[in-house]
């Protein structure tokens, strides 16, 4: 299994860039397909499959997995955590951020 936390954010785009590319070509879609599903225009498409692309948007991403059918493995890539009685703090209130104590010198 690959450790992806040495790849640089621009090395991940393009690893996605290409993964998105083999998945387009199994879902037998051409770029102008995904184009018109997506609203991009297709030397967008090219940027990111040829990895030309240093960053993509979130929302662009988004567009492009719904656009091949893929969007439903965003839960694999971040599934719903069980609740945890860590979050709960002496008030029985959910914590919503994390905050550290400041060291007293």
């Amino acid at each position: 299994m690959f450790d992806y936390s040495s790849s640089s954010a621009p090395e991940l785009v393009k690893m996605l860039g290409l993964r998105f590319k083999d998945y387009r070509l199994r879902a037998n879609m051409t770029q102008k397909d995904v184009a018109e599903a997506t609203g991009l225009t297709i030397p967008t498409i090219q940027r990111f499959e040829n990895g030309q692309s240093n960053d993509v948007s979130l929302s662009t991403f988004l567009l492009l997995l719904k656009s091949i059918g893929c969007i439903n493995g965003l839960n694999e890539l971040m599934p719903e955590q069980p609740e945890s009685l860590y979050l709960y703090g002496k008030s029985n209130k959910k914590a919503q951020r994390v905050r550290h104590k400041k060291n007293e010198a």
